[in-house]
């Protein structure tokens, strides 16, 4: 078997099997290393596309929710009775108010108003929701 200066990796060498095909651990490293960065490609989008369903979630609990109930990290709630949002993934997982959030949530007190989401505002809200989580 030959031996080649991998040109990739300063002082790095590499097995050559037959017909010259790179062959070892550098060549193992030089495909994860491929694989990693065409993966990570994706990931800024994902993370800005999601950072925007967050905000889009954030700007529908302001209008319609913070009245009572607190929606950052810290505030108490102005409506003693309704939890802060920061709290709700300690109940369940968030994810399962999706079904809720369509249909319409009826909670135990009276004071807040059913709301009905579509399926775009509900995946809105559950970004923010995720947001408040540590």
């Amino acid at each position: 078997m030959r031996r080649a200066i991998n040109t990739d990796v300063p002082g790095a060498a590499r097995d050559l099997g037959a017909g010259g095909a790179a062959t070892g651990r550098h060549s193992g490293i030089r495909w994860l290393v491929l694989v990693a960065v065409a993966a990570s490609v994706g990931l800024p989008q994902h993370a800005s596309a999601q950072a925007e369903r967050a905000q889009r979630g954030l700007t529908f609990a302001r209008v319609n929710c913070a009245r009572c109930h607190s929606i950052d990290k810290v505030s108490p709630s102005p409506l003693a009775v309704a939890p802060p949002f920061r709290t709700l993934h300690q109940r369940y997982p968030v994810e399962t108010l999706e079904e809720a959030l369509a249909e319409g949530i009826v909670t135990g007190h009276p004071t807040m108003p059913e709301f009905r989401l579509e399926p775009d505002q509900i995946g809105n809200f559950i970004a923010f929701l995720k947001t408040l989580e540590p």
